[in-house]
C-alpha cells in the first residue's frame, strides 16, 4: 500500500483487480477545499488510458512488477521465447503480450520483460534499433529532393517509409514507439 503522495511515473497500482500504471500525475491545491492528485493511468494489459482524481493522502494499493533484462531467442507457434539473462530460465511470452514490439525484433536481441505474478505483461524495447531494408523500390534519379518517402519492407516484416534515397540491403535506425525511420546506420 502506498498513498497518493508516493505516486510516480511508471508506478503500477491495483485499483478493483487490474493494472493501472500511472503516466502522469499532478497535485493540486486549490484555494478552496482539499488537496487532490489528478492521475492519469494507463491499463497494462490493454492499453487503454483513463484520467483518474484521488482525494490527497489516500491510501492506493501497488502492484509488484518485475523488470527483467531478457534476450529474446525464437518464435514458437504464437508465442516468443525470452531468455533470462540472470538465470538462464526461458519464458513463453504470447503474442498479444508482445505486441507491436514484435516488428522491431531480431533474434537475440535485449529486451526488458514486466512479469508481475509470473505472468508477462508487456515488452520494453530499446528507444531505437538497427534494421536492414529487406525490400524498397529503387529512387529514380532526381529523387533527391526533401521531404519525399516511399514504403520500405524491414527484415523483420513490418513496413516503415523511408526517404527515397534508401535503397534495399541498407541498415536504417528505427524507433521502437513510433516505427519512425530515424537515419541511415553508417559502418
Amino acid at each position: 500500500m502506498a498513498t497518493t503522495n508516493d505516486l510516480k511515473n511508471g508506478l503500477v497500482l491495483n485499483i478493483d483487480g487490474q493494472l493501472w500504471s500511472v503516466v502522469e500525475f499532478q497535485h493540486v491545491k486549490p484555494g478552496k477545499g482539499g488537496a487532490f492528485v489528478r492521475t492519469k493511468l494507463k491499463n497494462v494489459l490493454s492499453g487503454k488510458v483513463v484520467d483518474r482524481t484521488f482525494n490527497a493522502g489516500v491510501k492506493v494499493e501497488t502492484a509488484t512488477v518485475d523488470k527483467r533484462d531478457m534476450q529474446y531467442l525464437y518464435p514458437d507457434g504464437d508465442d516468443f521465447v525470452f531468455m533470462d539473462m540472470e538465470s538462464f530460465d526461458q519464458m513463453h511470452v504470447p503474442a498479444a503480450t508482445v505486441g507491436s514490439a514484435k516488428d522491431y525484433m531480431l533474434e537475440n536481441q535485449d529486451a526488458v520483460v514486466a512479469i508481475h505474478e509470473g505472468t508477462p505483461l508487456y515488452i520494453e524495447l530499446p528507444a531505437a534499433v538497427e534494421l536492414e531494408i529487406q525490400y524498397t523500390e529503387p529512387g529514380m534519379q532526381g529523387d533527391r529532393s526533401t521531404g519525399g518517402t516511399k514504403p520500405a519492407t524491414l527484415e523483420t516484416g513490418a513496413e516503415i517509409q523511408v526517404p527515397l534515397f534508401i535503397t534495399t540491403g541498407e541498415k536504417v535506425k528505427v524507433d521502437t514507439r513510433s516505427g519512425d525511420y530515424l537515419g541511415r546506420v553508417t559502418s
